[in-house]
């Protein structure tokens, strides 16, 4: 992610495919997958690199919960909470197209398009 200053998490089964972030993305970093989720639809993915961090993804989807940018990621990607532990720990991404990377400190997967479960240090 030597381009990204910021990250796009989708939430594939909150997606419904509609291609309103695709389009809305100045960048040109998003896509709509090939796979579908368990509602039929392609949900849109994130290539995973070159994220501005802009957010128009988000205010374009119509679907609260579906789309979650994250701003300064190499800042939150080292503020992590481990949900765990409880201890400020960092996370390294294991599928930056479907959102996932692991906390260091207790080895678990977090899905990051599910922002409510993550907490991050000031």
């Amino acid at each position: 992610m030597t381009n990204a200053r910021g990250f796009v998490a989708i939430n594939v089964e909150e997606c419904k495919g509609c291609k309103l972030c695709v389009t809305a993305c100045p960048v040109d970093v998003l896509h709509l997958a090939e796979s579908f989720n368990t509602h039929g639809y392609s949900p849109a993915e994130y290539e995973g690199d070159g994220c501005t961090g802009c957010g128009v993804c988000y205010y374009a989807c119509p679907e609260p919960g579906a789309v979650t940018v994250y701003k300064n990621w190499a800042e939150a990607q080292v503020a992590y909470i481990c949900q765990n532990k409880k201890v400020i720990s960092s996370l390294s991404l294991v599928d930056p197209i479907k959102g996932i990377a692991k906390c260091e400190a207790c080895g678990e997967q977090v899905i990051l398009s599910n922002i409510s479960n993550l907490s991050f240090a000031e």
